[in-house]
């Protein structure tokens, strides 16, 4: 009789035991998620993401491609346009907001510009590779 007992106690004890079981792992496959999505500004991390070269070859990329549009040419704006994007891990760019434009489409023709470029060097932390948020001036100027 207490065989039986026993055998009918540990029903309860092992189903909690699987459930729980299965709840710590999904825990973890939702962390694991968590830290994949995360993404990290360049100012909290060890390694700050790279154009291929340096910053002055980003530079260069970007004013050699850079095509003013004709209805900021026609109003003679100047400036600089701020923009975000996100270095991903496997280097390429994605997420594209222009944070500041100085308008006729100069913001769109930045972006167009950015989805241009070649994969850059990922950024990393504590020597993992990671997402990271970069943010940028883009230099405009009219020409005559």
């Amino acid at each position: 009789m207490s065989f039986r007992i026993c055998s009918i106690g540990a029903v309860p004890l092992l189903l909690l035991l699987i459930f729980s079981t299965k709840a710590i792992a999904q825990e973890e496959s939702k962390k694991n998620d968590v830290i994949e999505k995360e993404i990290f500004p360049t100012w909290d991390i060890d390694a700050r993401p790279e154009f291929p070269g340096s910053i002055e070859s980003f530079n260069l990329f970007v004013v050699s491609n850079f095509k003013m549009p004709p209805e900021a040419v026609k109003n003679k704006v100047k400036g600089k346009i701020y923009m975000s994007f996100i270095v991903e891990k496997d280097g390429s760019l994605s997420g594209f907001k222009v944070i500041r434009d100085i308008g006729y489409g100069t913001g769109e023709e930045a972006i167009r510009v950015l989805k241009l470029s070649p994969k850059w060097i990922p950024g990393s932390n504590k020597g993992v590779i990671v997402r990271t948020i970069f943010y940028t001036p883009i230099p405009t100027q009219v020409v005559e």
